[in-house]
Parts: C-alpha cells; structure tokens; sequence
C-alpha cells in the first residue's frame, strides 16, 4: 500500500529506506540484548499496540519474545510462534521466483512486459516497461489499492470478493502514472500483479505452487503459504484489528487476499522470514549475478546517495555500519517487518496485530523504528554512538494511511 508522502521503500505496502551514513564498527557486534527487546515490545504493547512479537538471530543464538494479547476480547495471549499475515513481504519471494526464471534464462530483467502481458497493458507502456522496471517500483504505473478502498466501507463490502489480477492492474492503470517507464521510483503494488501474472504465465503453474516449489519446501518454511482465495490463516494466529469509527477495534483476520495477491498476500510466521531471508542473503536461492541484481537499487528520494530500493528487496548502510536489507508490510488488521544484516549473521522480524491506529510517528511507530536497527547493531546504545543517524525503512502505513476517515 502507498504512502506517498513519505521516503517508503515499499509494500503493498511501502518501505521507507535507510538513509543514514556509514559509521564505525559496532563494539562488541555479537551480543545479545534480550531484556532490552523483550522490553521495547512491551513499550509499544503499552503505547497502544494490542499484541506484537519478534525472533532474533543471531549467529547460532535465538531470541524470540512477544507482548500484549492476540484476542482483545478473550485476552488471549500473543506467541512468537504464530502465523501472521506479512504483506509486501510477500514482494521479495515474488522477485526471487522471477530473478529465478531470469537465472534459467527463460526471461530477460530488461525484457519489455509486453513480451509477456500484452493483453493487460497498452501499448506504449508494453514496449516502453520493462521486467526490472516492475521489481525496482519504475515503471510508473500507478497503484490500485486507493482505488480498490476509497473508504471503510469498501473494506468490509470486500472481506469475501475474489478479484482476478487483470482487475487490479486494470485499476493501477485507471489511475495517472507516476512517471514515464524507468525515471523515478514510485511505490506500486499494480507492479507485483503484473510479475505475479508473468510468472504464472512463463512457468505454467500458479504462483501458489511455484512458490511452494521454489522456496517454501526447499527452505522447510512450515508456515509460510499464498492462501489463494481462501479467507483463513491456517495455523495458529492473532486476530487483526482496525480501529472503528465507533470507537471498537474491527477484526479483519478472516479476509479474501486475492486483493493484493503476489504484491502482499503471503502468511508466514517470524521464524520462517528469518530463515528465508539469511537463505537468500546467503545465496541459497538465487546464482550469484541474480543477487547482485536483486541488490542493485535505485533512490527512494532524490538525491539519496547510498541504499534505495532493488528488486523486491530495499537495503542500505546503518550508522553503525552495518549494511542491511529487508521490507516490511502492511495489510488490514497487521504490520510486519523483517530485516537482516548478512556480513554479522544477525536477522530479526517482527509483527503486530492492529493496523491503521494512528498518524505518522505515533509512539509505536517510533519504537519500532528503533527496535531492528538496535538489533542489527548489536546493542541497544550502539546505533546512536557514531553520533549519525542510523536511518530507518519507514513503517508501511499503507493505503488508508492519511485518510480522515481512519478515526484514531
């Protein structure tokens, strides 16, 4: 979903990007600071957040803790364990299919889009749009999902509507483009339908099951499914809120996700995003010229000069030092992060339950802006001691982020 508005670096959702310099070394880079995790998740249970959880890697040491309740009505309690809705996460495991394809030589990162949707798109943007254009968020088609939910109501009138991809890209482009094919990079789930679409067409076989095939299975990711058109999470889960404008908190966590598909549907579970990403950042899932090109990114603002957004994936230098990579998301009712740090095998992702709950910088904004960097450096004091900021992957607000409507 779209934030406009601010540096994202994307998700169906939307990523800001890591925008501090490079500092020194972190001291003492292994040490582990649970109490101070299990204490910031706290912090933003108190801040307003109803249940929210995470699992740190680091080396061969695992941390997993959580906060807060996941059924605000039975107090049942949130576990670290649970299988959560991570939205534009879902992105990087679309781009890895495709920088797949494009390693067995079955289609080209530079090849127009036209080659293979030519019925979906018009002309100019058929030749003009390019395979990487649609990963990298530069092709300039706009995104659909302000469309889809000008309002509340439209997110409970579409709790139970499958909507085809054709559909969706068939809003992205109703809309004005953002910009002419490879300018700028602009934030657009219309962008990941459209390589979901690919995929399914090059390989013949849904993006469920390539899925499934290419990275679920071969990584035993026990938790990680595209749920198709079913409206349930499986396993075990929290429920997924939405402050009402009666002042209740709405549950969405049985909802149809045909509606942000490939660009956001995935249901995974912290344990699982980790091993993905410390697979993928290890160069477990895709040939070394693949991931290179996967870590070649484009500015999320103009004139950033170091990270930005590559392909399904946004990374950048922390101030501590330390390079890392990874996204977020956003769908209704959840909030999910996952972010990683290869050179000092340090990996953490979190997740939370209500959506929607507040303007930008709202305190569990601000503690969970701090949280992973604080992690991926090693200390809870170490991000601050370079004396620059560390920069941060902005939250993945979403499409309702600056809506009045949303009444918090």
């Amino acid at each position: 979903m779209r934030t406009q508005t601010r540096l994202l670096i994307a998700a169906g959702m939307t990523l800001a990007l890591l925008t501090g310099a490079s500092g020194p070394a972190v001291a003492n880079p292994s040490t582990p600071h649970p109490r101070a995790w299990q204490e910031t998740l706290d912090a933003i249970h108190d801040a307003g957040m109803a249940g929210a959880f995470a699992e740190v890697r680091d080396g061969r040491h695992v941390w997993r803790g959580a906060a807060g309740v996941a059924d605000v009505d039975t107090g049942r309690p949130m576990r670290p364990g649970f299988q959560h809705r991570v939205g534009s996460i879902t992105k990087t495991f679309t781009a890895t299919v495709i920088l797949q394809l494009a390693g067995e030589g079955r289609l080209g990162l530079d090849d127009p889009i036209g080659r293979f949707v030519p019925d979906l798109v018009p002309d100019d943007l058929a030749t003009g749009v390019t395979v990487r254009m649609l990963l990298n968020h530069t092709s300039g088609i706009a995104d659909y999902d302000t469309v889809l939910f000008p309002d509340l109501a439209a997110m409970e009138r579409l709790r139970h509507v499958t909507i085809p991809p054709s559909r969706l890209v068939a809003l992205g482009l109703s809309e004005p483009r953002t910009g002419a094919p490879g300018e700028r990079w602009s934030y657009s789930n219309t962008n990941y339908i459209l390589a979901g679409v690919i995929l399914e067409r090059i390989t013949g076989r849904s993006a469920e099951s390539e899925f499934a095939r290419r990275i679920i299975r071969p990584l035993g990711l026990r938790n990680t499914y595209l749920p198709g058109r079913s409206p349930y999470i499986r396993g075990p889960h929290s429920e997924g809120y939405v402050p009402w404008p009666d002042g209740t908190l709405r549950d969405f966590s049985v909802y149809n996700m045909s509606w942000t598909w490939t660009a956001g549907a995935l249901v995974s579970s912290a344990s699982d995003l980790n091993r993905f990403y410390r697979a993928l950042l290890g160069g477990r899932l895709l040939r070394p010229a693949q991931l290179a090109q996967m870590k070649t990114t484009v500015p999320i603002a103009p004139g950033q000069q170091d990270g930005g957004y590559g392909l399904g994936i946004a990374g950048g230098r922390l101030g501590c030092g330390i390079e890392a990579w990874g996204h977020d998301g956003l769908v209704i009712g959840y909030y999910a992060m996952s972010y990683h740090a290869p050179t000092v095998d340090r990996h953490v992702s979190y997740g939370d339950n209500m959506a929607f709950y507040g303007p930008p910088d709202h305190p569990v904004d601000q503690l969970r802006n701090a949280f992973w960097p604080d992690v991926l450096c090693g200390a809870a004091d170490a991000v601050h001691a370079t004396g620059s900021s560390p920069g941060v992957f902005a939250p993945d607000r979403g499409f309702l982020a600056d809506r009045a409507f949303c009444s918090w």
